[in-house]
Order: structure tokens, then sequence, then C-alpha cells
């Protein structure tokens, strides 16, 4: 799916689009360019979806005009064909009048395919001419923050991101927002390098130290995961995902009882998400509460029916109960969900 862009306020109505199309009919005779109506009829056309109707009004002038190719490499974007946007908007974007609105759409239309396509390092020109023009557009902030974060430039994404998301760029705040997106990215050293600067500048930093433990967890480091999460329980008792994130380090550590208290305690200030349920599921299940544990493995998948580990260990349980026709459904419907889809 492209990405959205702002809508000028010169945009043709509909009624200037019916004019546009009378003024067309009415001449047999190919001109160079459409006229300002045309032209105003031919891009709303494109913005609206009718394509097809519009490369086919098209076909009546030169092809090689300038606001003729920049119409067709709209069309392009609009139909998703990013790589024939981009071909065609390239040349002729030094063409169009600068300031004009064609010359401003041709740029974002052209840094967004360009965006769209991977070429991140080529997008960011055309991003930043477009925020010239529109620099409170959240959306346009956003795609050129993401293509600041890709090519290592966190200080210049920093402030495309306080913009998108309503921040003071420098604050704690806009360090941590660089940091989620950085983790979204699979940049994790850069977003590890970002919350630490975060952490400098508000020590209390809400959700900070539990992204730092995430990362440490996801890394194997237990005992590195679960001080930055304590840490955030300090500052943040009432974190739910943070317990949760500390019973799963003890349940790795198979220290249960505490995993189950820590467990427990995510569950009474959010009890309406399956991970928790899972792992005090298993941890019953070690220290042989098997009646307990199967009450929060089905408590889990009324949360989450198509959880596979949730529908496992629920067999795995019910198999050392002796309920061996049970313990085959449900490792029948954990097999299944593994299959990948259409098998």
């Amino acid at each position: 799916m492209r990405p959205r862009y702002p809508t000028s306020k010169a945009l043709a109505s509909a009624a200037v689009v019916m004019q546009a199309l009378v003024v067309l009919g009415a001449s047999g005779e190919q001109t160079r360019t459409p006229d300002a109506t045309t032209l105003a009829g031919l891009r709303d056309l494109i913005q609206t979806g009718r394509i097809e109707q519009a490369q086919e009004q098209l076909k009546q002038f030169d092809a090689s005009a300038p606001l003729v190719v920049y119409l067709k490499g709209l069309a392009f974007y609009h139909a998703d064909e990013h790589a024939k946007a981009i071909e065609t908007l390239m040349p002729v974007v030094p063409q169009l009048a600068s300031g004009s609105i064609e010359r401003r759409e041709a740029e974002q239309v052209l840094g967004l395919a360009l965006y769209g396509a991977g070429r991140l390092a080529e997008a960011v020109p055309y991003l930043e001419a477009t925020r010239k023009w529109a620099p409170e557009n959240i959306e346009l902030n956003y795609y050129l923050a993401l293509a600041y974060l890709q090519t290592g430039n966190l200080d210049a994404a920093r402030p495309a991101l306080a913009v998108t998301f309503g921040i003071p760029p420098d604050r704690a705040a806009s360090h941590l927002m660089t940091a989620q997106m950085l983790i979204r990215l699979n940049l994790d050293e850069s977003a590890a390098s970002e919350l630490k600067r975060a952490l400098e500048k508000d020590p209390r930093l809400p959700n900070a130290q539990y992204l730092l433990g995430q990362m440490a967890l996801f890394r194997g480091r237990l005992d590195e995961s679960a001080d930055w999460t304590r840490k955030e329980l300090d500052v943040n008792p009432g974190n739910a995902m943070a317990w949760y994130q500390l019973g799963d380090v003890y349940v790795r550590e198979a220290k249960w009882d505490q995993a189950i208290t820590m467990l427990q305690r995510s569950l009474w200030i959010n009890p309406f998400y399956s991970g928790p349920y899972i792992l005090l599921g298993r941890a019953y299940m070690k220290t042989e509460r098997l009646s307990t544990a199967e009450g929060m493995l089905r408590r889990a998948l009324q949360y989450d029916p198509n959880n596979r580990a949730a529908h496992y260990l629920l067999a795995q349980l019910l198999q050392q109960l002796g309920r061996h026709a049970e313990a085959k459904e449900e490792f029948a419907i954990a097999e299944k969900l593994q299959a990948p889809p259409g098998q």
C-alpha cells in the first residue's frame, strides 16, 4: 500500500472535473499541454482512483510535455506502480516550475515512491523538499524520520518524530520515541544508545528501562534484563508488561515461585493478555499444581484461541493427567497452527 500525502488546497472539486472533461471532449485536435482547468481535473481523477480514465484523457496531449509526464508519474504512483512512477518522475521534476503545485506534488510523490521502493537515501532530499511547504504534516514527517533512521541520521530523525508524535524534540521523550522506532526497525544497538540518552535527561522516564530490559531478554542476558526491569518497576509499578517480563526472566531461570508472584502481579493489573497465563501454566506444571495450570492455560486460550504454545502446553498437561483423547485433540490443534497457511 502506498503512503498517502497531503492534498493541496488548489486541487479541483468534482465540478471542475466535469468541466475539464467537457473541455477535452470539445476539441478533436491534440494540444501540447492541458490548461489549468483540465490539469486540475486530471489530477483529481488520478487522486480519486480513476486512473484508467485519466490515462485515456492524457493521450490527447503531447506525451513529452513536462506536465503530461508529471501526470503520468502521478497515475503510476496511485496505481501502486512505484518503479514506473520513479522512472517517470525523476527526470521531469527539474522541468516543473519551482514552487508550483505540480513541482511540489512531483517531489512528494517521488520521495514517497523511492521510500516505498527501499531507496531511502534517494528519497530523503525529495521528502525534505516537501517538508519545506508542509512542515507540520505528521505523515510526511513520519516517513522522513524512518528514512533518516535507516540511513543512520538519528539527529535528523528525532525532530521529525517530534512533529509526528507532538513532543518537544530536545526532551527525554523524544529520545524514547526514537528508540522505539529503532527497535521496530531491528536497530537495537542504536535504540539502546537512545534509551540511555533519554535516561540521562530523565532518570525516571517511564518505559525506557523496560525496553532496555526487553532487549537484554531477547539476547538471553537474564541478569541484565532483570536489573533493568526492576528499575522500571521502581519508576512505574503499574506497568503490567514489566511484571510479565520479570516473570519471564524467572521462568527461564526455573525460579518458579518467584515467577508466579511476578506473573500474578501482571495479571492483577491487566487480566486480558494471554502471555502471563501461558507462563503461569508452565510454572504451575513445574510445581505440580496441575489443576491450576490447566485453568491458566484455558484462560490464555480464551484471550488468544490460536496460540500454538498454549495448545501444546495444554496437550502435555492433559497427557500428564491421563486425559489422552483431549490431549490428542490439543496436539492436533497445535500442529495445525504450526503448519504454513493453505496446508
